[in-house]
């Protein structure tokens, strides 16, 4: 991929006076003149409305939103009420039927707590990396999709990562539409874009707005200006991520009980997730088995909030002194504008409360100027909610 990103099927508009003379990736202008592009209407007061044969499948395709990440799997749908969403682990694991003898596979949850010896998690690093867990990825998708009752006649957008890795962009591209679901069109977006959407509006009110996002995920950290729509200066590392976090935890739970006790990094997650708070974390007692019997109660007082706290420090550092600087050389006035409006933070690390307040105090403190930050109500599926939207959209313009 390119190290820039124009939505398809997405109006382009003017630059502004402030943005006339900012530079494109690729030192020429571009033209809004391809086909099959469509209005962005403007955005609206409030809800969204599509019409009911777009956002139902009746009479046309059903606008689906898709979100495979290297923990879970979000597939974002259209019902009766509104938007549902249905989750699922990315993983799967395969046993033998003790009466027929045939394959059976098993995934999500079920599979991660009932065969922990073979389960396989085949998104570690956020991409099916090569055949063999691109095939895995694609019996699980299939298995999910099939679950949850997908129709084939629907339109798919499915999010993807801001990693170079073609070959692993392939792979997901391949998972995805060699599933039986969106026999009408599928397409990619980037997952920040995605997730954005929900953050900034009740419609697609992200697509028109020029913004920097940042997505905080398990096994990157990533994140780019987007420019109505246009990503610019991608930017991904795997040194600031809530799977490094995870292992501090576990090595700092092992300092704290002075090496009675060593949790796994499954157990170091469900820490973080159930107890990291800025806002009103309290310490926590559990419970292990020791080895020739008998148990020992411990309790945890600082090693998942410190380990938390260091991650905010490394990722504003990240931010400040990596990416920020990198955007403000490329893009000059799209650093000032991006930096007047809402910083997106996206993924799963964005769950933990008051963690979006800290990143905004600490980096308005070393950029020396006032930032502001958002989050969407619902990080673990917003990328699959937002692809959603623009899945409506596309059906509702019939632009596919």
């Amino acid at each position: 991929m390119s190290g820039r990103y124009r939505l398809p099927g997405m109006a382009i508009e003017e630059p502004s006076e402030a943005e006339a003379d900012a530079p494109s990736a690729d030192g020429e202008a571009e033209t809004a003149e391809d086909e099959g592009m469509f209005e962005a209407e403007p955005p609206t007061d409030g809800e969204e409305t599509v019409e009911e044969d777009a956002v139902t499948g009746e009479g046309g395709a059903a606008p689906i939103g898709v979100k495979m990440g290297s923990t879970r799997t979000v597939l974002a749908r259209q019902d009766g009420t509104g938007v549902s969403t249905s989750t699922a682990l990315t993983c799967l694991a395969t046993y033998e039927d003790a009466l027929s003898g045939e394959e059976r596979v098993i995934y999500g949850e079920p599979a991660a707590v009932e065969y922990p010896d073979r389960v396989r998690y085949m998104l570690r690093s956020g991409l099916p990396e090569d055949d063999e867990n691109a095939e895995l990825a694609g019996t699980f998708f299939s298995e999910f999709v099939d679950a949850n009752g997908v129709p084939e006649d629907s339109v798919v957008v499915y999010a993807i990562p801001t990693i170079e890795n073609e070959a692993g962009l392939r792979n997901l591209e391949q998972v995805v539409t060699g599933s039986e679901i969106g026999t009408a069109h599928t397409r990619s977006y980037p997952e920040m874009l995605c997730a954005a959407i929900p953050a900034m509006g009740d419609g697609l009110e992200a697509i028109e707005e020029i913004f920097v996002a940042v997505n905080l995920g398990s096994t990157n950290l990533e994140a780019c200006a987007f420019r109505r729509g246009e990503q610019l200066s991608r930017f991904a590392t795997g040194a600031v991520t809530g799977n490094e976090v995870d292992r501090t935890i576990a090595n700092y739970v092992e300092d704290e009980t002075q090496g009675r006790v060593n949790i796994d990094r499954t157990t170091a997650r469900e820490y973080k997730e159930e107890h990291a708070s800025f806002v009103d974390f309290e310490p926590f007692t559990d419970v292990i088995q020791q080895p020739g019997g008998g148990s020992h109660e411990f309790t945890i007082e600082h090693s998942v909030m410190d380990a938390v706290d260091e991650y905010v420090d490394h990722l504003v550092d990240e931010l400040a002194n990596t990416f920020l600087p990198r955007l403000a050389n490329d893009y000059m006035k799209t650093y000032k504008l991006a930096l007047d409006n809402q910083v997106v933070l996206t993924g799963g690390m964005t769950c933990i409360p008051g963690l979006a307040d800290e990143v905004e105090e600490r980096l308005s403190e070393t950029l020396d100027r006032d930032v502001t930050v958002v989050v969407p109500d619902e990080p673990v599926t917003a990328a699959a909610t937002g692809a959603q939207r623009i899945a409506a959209r596309l059906v509702e313009n019939d632009a596919y």
